[in-house]
């Protein structure tokens, strides 16, 4: 069964449990960038730990991708690409990175759940994974996204 199927297939069940979700079929995507990452953030979604992410805004200007906003529904894969969970964004804030607040780092549900934590990993991350020249910054844009989970495959 290829993924388009699958992806189509949760989204049917999302909206047949589900009133009010719209016909278009939402983005699907993987939290983290390695396979273990994807699971392991996943697993703090389906818990109910793991309500915020952040991102680089750099990196969206450097991908062209769509930036985020109140409202927008993402369907979240696993790490074999299954659909696992749908959430709905729920707040955005642009900040640089060393004004992110420990409530949001908190939110994310990762390591300690701690501020120094969060700057720490998510500093390594962007070192590493970034998807723009720049990389990482102190001062570096971040969006700040919360969100709510609104259906969760069984």
């Amino acid at each position: 069964m290829s993924q388009s199927v699958t992806i189509a297939q949760f989204w049917r069940r999302c909206r047949e449990e589900t009133a009010g979700l719209p016909e278009e079929t939402p983005l699907a995507w993987a939290f983290g960038a390695t396979p273990a990452h994807a699971d392991e953030l996943l697993g703090l979604v389906l818990e109910g730990v793991k309500t915020g992410t952040a991102s680089s805004l750099w990196d969206y200007e450097e991908s062209g991708d769509p930036l985020p906003h109140v409202g927008e529904l993402s369907i979240i894969l696993d790490s074999a690409g299954e659909p696992r969970a749908l959430i709905e964004t729920t707040s955005i804030r642009e900040v640089p990175f060393d004004e992110v607040d420990a409530e949001h780092a908190f939110s994310e549900g990762e390591g300690d759940r701690t501020l120094a934590d969060w700057r720490q990993g998510h500093e390594r991350y962007w070192r590493n994974y970034s998807e723009n020249p720049r990389g990482f910054e102190p001062d570096m844009p971040v969006i700040c996204e919360r969100f709510r989970v609104v259906y969760q495959s069984s």
